[in-house]
C-alpha cells in the first residue's frame, strides 16, 4: 500500500527540515517547496494528499496558493499554519477552503491529528464510487421526497384532492411537512394559478388574528388608520392554508365556522358581505378529536375543516424514505452554503435511519445543516454527525436539563476534562467530540487548567 505523500511548503529551512524529519519518522512520503510557484508545481506533478502551506511565502501569498491549489480537480486537503495569524487571515483561509489552521509554535500532536483526518476524507471520497453523485436525484424545489407506502398514500391522496375544493384537514407531528402537502395540493388543482397564501394561526397576537384574516376598514379600531385586506381576500380563489389552525381562540372560531358554512365574510368594522372563494386547508399537530371532547375546541368547526383528512406520518415511521431526503436536503444546504456535499458516510446514514427523529424532518435538515458547516470535504463523515445528533437527543428529554445540572455539581469542568481525556487515551481528536468544543478550545482550556499534555511537542518556526 502506497504511503500517503505530504508536500510541505515553508521558506523557514529551519521549520522546514524538522518538519520533514517528524514527518518522515512518521511513516509519511514528505517533499518540500520554499516558493509559491514550487508548490503550485509540485502539487501538479506529485498530486500531494495534503498540503501543508505557510501563509507568508517570499513571492505569493499563501492565501493565493490556497485558492489556486483548491480549484484544481479532486483537489488535496490543504491545512495552513502561519506564525501571523489573526481573525481576518483565518476567517479568508478557511472561506477559501482550508482543511485546518495551525498557528506557530506548532503542536505537532494537533498537526498530525488534523493530517490524520483529511487523509481519512481523501480515502473515504476515493472509495466513494465515482457514479454516487449523479445517482441523486433532481429534485425539484418543494417536492415531497418518499417511496414508503405510507407516503405513496399520501400522493395518490393528493392527485384526488387536486381536483376538487373540499376543505382539508392536514394532520402530523411538526417538522413533517404538512405545508409541502398544502402547496402540493394546490400546485397540482386547476387553481394553481390563484394565490397560495398560508398563515400561522399561533404566531399572530389573539387580537390581530380576526384582523388578519377577514381584512379591516379605516377607523375599525385604534391603529386602523386605513383599510386593510384579509388572508380570506387576498387567496381570492385560490387556496389559504390555515396552519396551527387548533391555537385559533374559540371565539373567533364561532366566526371562522360561520364564515365556512355562509361562504362569506366581514371585514372587522365592515358592512358589505364579500364573498369567500378560496379553498381552506388547515393544518394541526394536535389531537383535535381530542380538543372536541375537551370544549377547545369546536365540533361543527372541525368537521367543516375536515370534509378530508391526510395524516402524514413521523420520520420514524417512515425509515426507508431517510437516504432519499437527505440526498435531497444535502443538495439544497450545499446550495444554500455554497459548499458542495455529495454523501454522507454509510455509518453516519445508519445512525441517521436509526435516530427516532422527535423533530422530523424539520430536525433532519437541521441537523444536516450544522454537519455540513462542519465537514471540511464533500461528505459528512459519521464524527461530525454523531456529537450533533446526540446533543439533540439529550435535549428532547424532558428530565436532561436536571441531569446536566446534576453532573456540573458532581464535577468541576476541570476534572471532567480530565476524565474525558483520560477515557479516551488523550486522543484530543475524540475528547473534543465528547466535549463539543474545538481544539484550540480544548488546548486553552488545559492551559487554563494547568492540564499538561502528555505528549506536548512544539516545533517553533
Amino acid at each position: 500500500m502506497a504511503k500517503p505523500t505530504l508536500l510541505i511548503v515553508d521558506d523557514e529551512p529551519s521549520s522546514l527540515e524538522l518538519l520533514e524529519g517528524y514527518l518522515t519518522d512518521k511513516g509519511f512520503t514528505v517533499a518540500c517547496a520554499v516558493t509559491g510557484s514550487e508548490c503550485i508545481e509540485k502539487a501538479r506533478s506529485l498530486q500531494p494528499d495534503v498540503v501543508i502551506l505557510d501563509v507568508r511565502l517570499p513571492d505569493r501569498s499563501g492565501l493565493e496558493i490556497l485558492e489556486e491549489i483548491r480549484k484544481g480537480q479532486d483537489p488535496p486537503y490543504v491545512i495552513i499554519i502561519t506564525a501571523f495569524h489573526d481573525m481576518g487571515t483565518t476567517i479568508q483561509a478557511i472561506r477559501s477552503g482550508a482543511f485546518e489552521y495551525i498557528p506557530k509554535p506548532i503542536d505537532v500532536d494537533e498537526l498530525e491529528d488534523a493530517i490524520q483526518r483529511a487523509l481519512e476524507l481523501s480515502r473515504m471520497r476515493r472509495r466513494q464510487a465515482p457514479a454516487a453523485a449523479p445517482q441523486v436525484r433532481d429534485f425539484k424545489k418543494g417536492e415531497i421526497i418518499g417511496k414508503t407506502r405510507e407516503m405513496n398514500e399520501i400522493f395518490k391522496t393528493i392527485g384526488v384532492l387536486s381536483s376538487n375544493r373540499v376543505n382539508v384537514l392536514i394532520e402530523g407531528e411538526t417538522g413533517t411537512g404538512k405545508e409541502l402537502v398544502a402547496r402540493a395540493i394546490h400546485s397540482h388543482s386547476a387553481w394553481k394559478d390563484q394565490p397560495f397564501v398560508a398563515i400561522n394561526c399561533s404566531a399572530i397576537v389573539e387580537s390581530l388574528l380576526e384582523s388578519e384574516l377577514f381584512g379591516h376598514e379605516k377607523g375599525a379600531f385604534t391603529g386602523a388608520v386605513s383599510s386593510k385586506k384579509g388572508m380570506f381576500e387576498i387567496a381570492e380563489a385560490g387556496t389559504l392554508f390555515l396552519d396551527e389552525v387548533a391555537e385559533i381562540p374559540i371565539e373567533l372560531q364561532a366566526k371562522l365556522l360561520r364564515v365556512l358554512q355562509e361562504k362569506e365574510f366581514l371585514r372587522v368594522g365592515g358592512e358589505k358581505p364579500l364573498q369567500l372563494k378560496a379553498r381552506i386547508i388547515a393544518a394541526t399537530n394536535r389531537n383535535l378529536r381530542s380538543m372536541v371532547q375537551k370544549g377547545a375546541f369546536r365540533e361543527d368547526l372541525f368537521y367543516r375543516l375536515s370534509v378530508a383528512t391526510v395524516r402524514i406520518p413521523p420520520l420514524r415511521d417512515r425509515q426507508a424514505d431517510i437516504p432519499l431526503i437527505v440526498d435531497y436536503l444535502l443538495k439544497r444546504i450545499g446550495t444554500e452554503l455554497q459548499h458542495r456535499i455529495d454523501s454522507v458516510e454509510e455509518p453516519a446514514m445508519q445512525r441517521m435511519i436509526r435516530y427516532p427523529w422527535p423533530g422530523n424532518v424539520r430536525e433532519l435538515e437541521n441537523i444536516l445543516t450544522k454537519a455540513a458547516i462542519l465537514t471540511k470535504g464533500n461528505i459528512i463523515t459519521d464524527a461530525a454527525t454523531v456529537p450533533l445528533l446526540i446533543k439533540t437527543h439529550a435535549e428532547s428529554k424532558n428530565d436532561q436539563p436536571e441531569k446536566v445540572a446534576q453532573e456540573g455539581a458532581a464535577e468541576s469542568e476541570r476534572e471532567r476534562i480530565l476524565r474525558i481525556l483520560n477515557d479516551v487515551h488523550w486522543h484530543y481528536g475524540k475528547a473534543c467530540e465528547q466535549l463539543g468544543i474545538s481544539r484550540p478550545t480544548l488546548s486553552r482550556r488545559m492551559k487554563l487548567y494547568g492540564i499538561e499534555s502528555k505528549s506536548r511537542r512544539s516545533l517553533r518556526g
